[in-house]
């Protein structure tokens, strides 16, 4: 016996046209509520604000209904599931009446359904709200509110029911923004277009500003021009002009003792004055921090202080070097030249592998340079010319070589006891340690 596959008395024609444009709108709806969904879901917070303070008569209900996201996807939900299960419904009645085997009508409705909900239902929706959430949100934001108020007794209900699951399963975590996630949020805004290199150097500097210690940026008492209580006028103002600086350290027998500092339009309307002494107009109120402080919490203290310029001291009250307001503001916008500062690379490239690094060139970015993968702390050094003192175990000379990793850096400069001026090559081959002794992490060839 041949079962037939179409029912012998098919639907009316107009009984038919009327399922089909049911189905359509119901798939419509199903659209609506999936690209709502993802709108809203994709939504940046920050541009949404910035949009209410600009235009708050079209997006004050987004932003009302952002501020109540679990009800509104309460509210999605039931609606997206109410269409959706018509749609079937009616599907499932319209086959059944084409085709006479029941169970064949049941398969063809689920696939067609199925397909037609996927694709004109959930993802071609939720592909075009994601390029446009901010619009796609104003434009659903009237009708979602409605269904909103509608569907409110079972948003209650279900808002209740969240509750009680988030008191079960609390989450005990941190739930905290890391810098590093910071980060890598400006990495991806740069990516896409929406900040520029500067720009996300910027605020790169600005997560990272709060980490940064006085001994990272300091400038060490070798390297600070500084002048005696007992000098003269003329040599004070010899100091001044072959500087540049606007503010020197007085000291009392040695760096050690700062008893002030002095500012040069000061000093010099008192050499105009014919003044013989500066030991009156010179600030006596010195801020002392050590180089464990963060430069952040020396910033607001210049601040407060209204100074330009703090004396670093160690454990034992000697001057370490001085630290100035321009040091702290170079880490946020990068380094600020005037027209007397010479410009010198640390670093300069000669050839494919061959460097040379001055000694003052910071440890961390010398690593950073060369894509060394280790912690400049780690040496208790803060320059390249301390890493190689630390290395090496005594003061360094000219023609000692420090193999570390990849880099041979030799000195070829030195200022007394601190190392000037390095070569540096890369891809050198490191000494092979000993069988039965360490590998250390670098060697050293004297």
């Amino acid at each position: 016996m041949v079962v037939p596959l179409l029912a012998s008395s098919a639907l009316p024609p107009s009984r038919l046209i009327g399922y089909i444009v049911a189905i359509v709108i119901l798939v419509f709806l199903s659209g609506f509520f999936s690209s709502t969904e993802t709108a809203f879901s994709s939504l940046n917070r920050i541009r949404l604000k910035n949009l209410v303070a600009t235009n708050k008569k079209k997006y004050a209900t987004v932003y009302f209904l952002s501020e109540h996201f679990d009800s509104l996807i309460s509210t999605i939900l039931i609606g997206n599931n109410i269409v959706n299960i018509t749609a079937t419904t009616l599907a499932t009645i319209m086959f059944s009446a084409l085709i006479a085997n029941q169970d064949v009508a049941g398969v063809v409705s689920t696939a067609v359904i199925t397909v037609v909900v996927l694709i004109f239902g959930e993802i071609f929706p939720k592909s075009m709200a994601k390029r446009a959430p901010e619009t796609f949100a104003r434009i659903t934001a009237p009708f979602i509110l409605s269904l909103y108020y509608v569907f409110f007794p079972f948003v209650w209900l279900m808002g209740l029911l969240q509750k009680l699951l988030f008191k079960i399963f609390k989450k005990k975590d941190n739930e905290n923004i890391t810098d590093e996630e910071l980060i890598t949020y400006v990495d991806e805004a740069q990516t896409e277009g929406g900040l520029d290199a500067y720009e996300g150097e910027l605020i790169r500097s600005a997560i990272e500003f709060d980490k940064m210690t006085v001994r990272e940026v300091f400038t060490p008492r070798v390297d600070v021009e500084a002048v005696a209580i007992d000098d003269s006028m003329a040599e004070v103002m010899k100091v001044f002009k072959e500087s540049g600086y606007s503010r020197l350290p007085v000291y009392k027998d040695n760096i050690d003792t700062i008893v002030g500092i002095l500012n040069q339009k000061d000093f010099y309307e008192a050499y105009i004055d014919g003044a013989t002494k500066f030991s009156k107009i010179m600030i006596k109120n010195i801020i002392y921090v050590p180089d464990s402080m963060r430069i952040s919490d020396v910033l607001r203290k210049l601040q407060t202080e209204k100074r330009h310029l703090a004396i670093v001291v160690d454990e034992f009250g000697g001057t370490m070097g001085v630290v100035t307001l321009e040091d702290i503001l170079e880490q946020l916008v990068g380094e600020i030249y005037d027209e007397r500062d010479e410009i010198v690379e640390p670093i300069v490239k000669l050839t494919e592998d061959k460097y040379t690094a001055l000694g003052e060139t910071n440890l961390e970015e010398f690593f950073e340079y060369f894509h060394v993968n280790k912690d400049g702390a780690e040496f208790d050094a803060v320059t390249l010319s301390g890493y190689i003192a630390y290395a090496l175990n005594r003061l360094p000379k000219v023609g000692d070589i420090v193999n570390f990793e990849n880099l041979a850096i030799t000195v070829k400069q030195m200022d007394h006891a601190v190392v000037e001026k390095t070569e540096v090559l890369v891809n050198a081959v490191e000494e092979e340690p000993e069988e039965d002794g360490p590998k250390n992490p670098f060697s050293i060839k004297k």
